[in-house]
């Protein structure tokens, strides 16, 4: 049985690989937001605002997968979600706390649960979608689970609201918020330039892997966060990709592509849609994919040479 559905899996690649190839796309999602937790400079209220103002400013329209416990089941978080709908984004769901579905202590009827929690919290806000995010891009490390979360979300009425372009500006984000607590007027501006540094490495890499997947320019989504990392630079992010030639779609647009009706057999925990379907396909370690599984290490051993 296996056999045949990893067959079958090749097949459907190889048909998703003869679709008509297209500009680079790439449309912005956010995850674990919105986060009422304290951080250096900006309010939690300021952090918000501030993304909306870079997305808004550069006309792009995203998607937040809410964390409800981070703050949308509370008043003041549930307005800053509702914000991002008011202004013309989708609203996704990304559980209640943000459980681990591969920890043996969690269950599947928990990790279920942890979606309809979640969803009765952001289910009445504008831009609403059944968009489902796995978290930490763990979507079942026993066929039990993840078999059982694919027949579940389907008869939610849910997609799987998949990722191609990872990125680690969570790692960043860390060593910002530990550098600026320790002095909250310190020069971050290496860690700036090397978080860009950082996220057009990430776009390069599974571009030039989509190419060798499915011999085109897939839409590509990519993954950050609600973070403080964002607030702050988020408008450089979005006028990198912009000045570099990249066009900017919404994520119902490049959901669309056929790429993401793919359900790999995800047998290592997390990372990219697309990094899945290279294992699958017996890619193996091809030349540079430490650069995409290596959580940011690179980019923080080289910040920590400098003192940070």
């Amino acid at each position: 049985m296996v056999k045949i559905q990893h067959a079958i899996f090749i097949l459907l690649v190889a048909c998703v690989a003869a679709t008509n190839a297209t500009a680079q796309t790439i449309a912005f999602t956010f995850d674990d937001g919105p986060h009422l937790s304290a951080t250096p400079r900006l309010s939690p209220q300021a952090r918000n605002l501030a993304m909306l103002d870079a997305l808004a400013k550069h006309h792009v329209r995203g998607t937040l997968f809410v964390t409800a416990g981070n703050g949308a089941d509370r008043p003041e978080g549930l307005a800053l979600a509702r914000a991002w709908g008011e202004a013309g984004h989708t609203i996704g769901n990304h559980t209640m706390t943000h459980p681990n579905l591969h920890a043996e202590k969690v269950t599947l009827a928990q990790y279920q649960q942890e979606v309809l929690d979640c969803d009765a919290v952001i289910r009445h806000l504008p831009g609403y979608r059944k968009w489902f995010r796995f978290t930490y891009l763990r979507e079942g490390n026993t066929p039990e689970k993840r078999d059982g979360m694919r027949q579940f979300l389907a008869a939610q009425g849910y997609r799987n609201a998949y990722v191609s372009l990872d990125t680690s500006d969570w790692r960043l984000d860390q060593l910002l918020n530990e550098t600026l607590s320790k002095d909250a007027n310190a020069d971050v501006s290496a860690i700036k330039q090397t978080y860009l540094a950082h996220v057009w490495q990430r776009a390069e890499a599974y571009r030039a892997l989509s190419q060798k997947l499915q011999g085109r320019d897939i839409h590509q989504v990519i993954l950050l966060h609600h973070n403080l990392i964002n607030a702050l630079w988020l408008t450089d992010v979005i006028q990198m990709f912009k000045q570099r030639g990249w066009r900017i779609v919404t994520p119902e647009v490049a959901f669309a592509d056929p790429v993401y009706q793919l359900q790999p057999d995800r047998s290592v925990a997390g990372q990219s849609l697309l990094l899945s379907i290279a294992r699958l396909m017996g890619l193996g370690k091809f030349e540079g994919w430490e650069r995409l599984a290596d959580d940011g290490d690179f980019e923080v051993v080289g910040l920590k040479a400098k003192g940070f």
